[in-house]
């Protein structure tokens, strides 16, 4: 029988060996941290706090501004210099706190609950939303309110996501090696939340380490399994995972709820345990610096705020040769413009690319309709008419062809022969269409 996986897909070179034996250890502490009141997919958190105050580590500084938003924290204590609009990886202005760091490493009392499984679904909930947790696989949706399905929308199965399927990233992988039990403990108060009985955690056969530690955590939890998948990308796409797991099918425009299902990241569930039992927030998380353009790759657990050009001189410096580094992984991540933004909750990774890897001379050309791309894309979309039709300026005939169930993984890019930047198409065609 052979492994759970999805249609089509391809199988671009991973890379993890770079930085997949390189343990968890914690970065320094930053002398300024940056710190976004927008992390999240939703309303942008509105400032808590004024210049000149001095706050504390763990201290909430942004409030919600909405349901679909999450609340920000201080990840280092010291004084307020700044509240004002910075620059983010993805080349977004954003309003941002800035805090300088007086080096006392002062933290608010977290609410330390040893037995938070006696907890109510709600009192748990009420714990992942007040800790501002949000997707950490990239998504950045607010974790609470998946947890708040409609009524007609009962849950049955929680998933979490430990394909980690990106190139380079080894971030989740390293987690699941070194804190196996911190995310069958998220993944069970994920259950509880929802009432559901079946949960199941997906990892790529390429992690068979990772396997090993999970299987060992969970063997007395006969609810949870660990469903060993193919390696294949985009496997850890919502849409993919659950397809391969459940062999369900989540439907145009619609969403894992609809089916039954809540998926969540290894990161997610693991912060989700950080905040019910030891009741800390969400002010770091595990950032993979890696690539062939970085001396010395490795996993570091990051305070939210830091900069990219700090975390990069910890492992040693870019190599001679690096010319593009990427916030993310190589498929679905964005070239930064500066390393002097900041890490954010849904910075998974930072790659830094050599000068082998990227053709900066390299044009692309018109679409052959060779369908490659339609081969390789998980969706089952037509990518070549997407990005025809947007190169266009034909922009309501790309939203004919399905593009907003496009979740721009980039598998029609990396097959075309015409190198067409597909992906771009799509995201410039998304951002003139209302879906």
């Amino acid at each position: 029988m052979g492994l759970s996986t999805f249609s089509r897909g391809i199988h671009p070179p991973d890379m993890k060996e770079l930085s997949s034996g390189s343990p968890l250890k914690p970065a320094k502490q930053p002398s300024t941290a940056i710190i976004p009141l927008s992390q999240h997919i939703g309303a942008p958190c509105t400032s808590t706090v004024d210049i000149g105050q001095v706050v504390l580590a763990g201290q909430q500084i942004g409030s919600a501004g909405g349901f679909v938003s999450a609340p920000v924290h201080a990840s280092i204590s010291g004084k307020v210099s700044a509240i004002s609009v910075f620059p983010m990886a993805n080349g977004r202005m954003v309003p941002c706190i800035v805090i300088e760091n007086n080096n006392q490493n002062q933290f608010v009392d977290f609410e330390v609950n040893k037995d938070f499984m006696s907890l109510s679904p709600e009192e748990l909930k009420k714990k992942i939303t007040a800790a501002g947790i949000v997707g950490m696989g990239g998504a950045t949706f607010p974790t609470h309110v998946k947890l708040s399905p409609p009524k007609e929308k009962p849950i049955d199965a929680v998933l979490i996501n430990g394909a980690e399927c990106e190139p380079y990233l080894t971030a989740d992988h390293r987690q699941m090696i070194e804190r196996p039990a911190d995310v069958i403990s998220g993944l069970k108060i994920l259950m509880k939340v929802l009432g559901v009985k079946n949960g199941y955690v997906g990892i790529e056969n390429n992690k068979p380490d990772a396997i090993e530690k999970m299987t060992e955590a969970a063997k007395s939890e006969s609810a949870i399994k660990i469903i060993t998948l193919e390696v294949k990308y985009p496997q850890g796409a919502e849409k993919m995972l659950i397809k391969a797991i459940l062999n369900r099918e989540v439907p145009a425009g619609g969403l894992p709820m609809d089916i039954g299902v809540v998926v969540q990241n290894v990161g997610t569930a693991a912060a989700i345990y950080e905040a019910c039992a030891l009741g800390k927030p969400l002010i770091e998380r595990v950032v993979s610096v890696t690539g062939n353009g970085i001396k010395n790759p490795s996993n570091l657990i990051v305070k939210i705020g830091t900069t990219f050009s700090q975390l990069i001189e910890e492992c040693g410096g870019l190599n001679n040769n690096a010319v593009k580094v990427i916030s993310g992984g190589p498929m679905m991540g964005f070239a930064v413009f500066s390393l002097d933004v900041p890490v954010t909750k849904g910075t998974s990774g930072i790659v830094a690319m050599s000068e082998n890897q990227v053709d900066a001379t390299e044009k692309h050309g018109p679409c052959i309709r060779c369908g490659r791309c339609i081969e390789a894309c998980p969706m089952g979309l037509i990518p070549s008419m997407l990005s025809i039709y947007s190169e266009r300026s034909m922009f309501e005939g790309a939203k004919e062809y399905h593009l907003f169930d496009c979740f721009e993984c980039g598998s029609c890019t990396f097959v075309c022969p015409a190198k067409r930047p597909i992906v771009q198409f799509v995201r410039l065609a998304k951002s003139l269409v209302k879906p």
